[in-house]
């Protein structure tokens, strides 16, 4: 399972790379630009949930092991 969560954050900040090579920054709240951020900011949050359950198997674990 901890595998898998770091594979799905390789691909979340691949997406914000991505993304965040599309967005105007002239402009960044207008057109293509706005679903841009949109994305950079649904992938970082996926990132911090991924992370919150990475702890939260580690804090089973150790709590199953004492």
């Amino acid at each position: 399972m901890i595998r898998l969560t770091y594979i799905l954050s390789a691909l979340a900040l691949g997406l914000i790379i991505f993304n965040a090579l599309k967005i105007n920054w002239a402009a960044p709240l207008e057109g293509e630009s706005m679903v841009a951020v949109i994305s950079v900011l649904a992938s970082a949050c996926g990132i911090m949930l991924l992370g919150i359950l990475r702890l939260s198997i580690r804090v089973k674990k150790a709590s199953e092991k004492s």
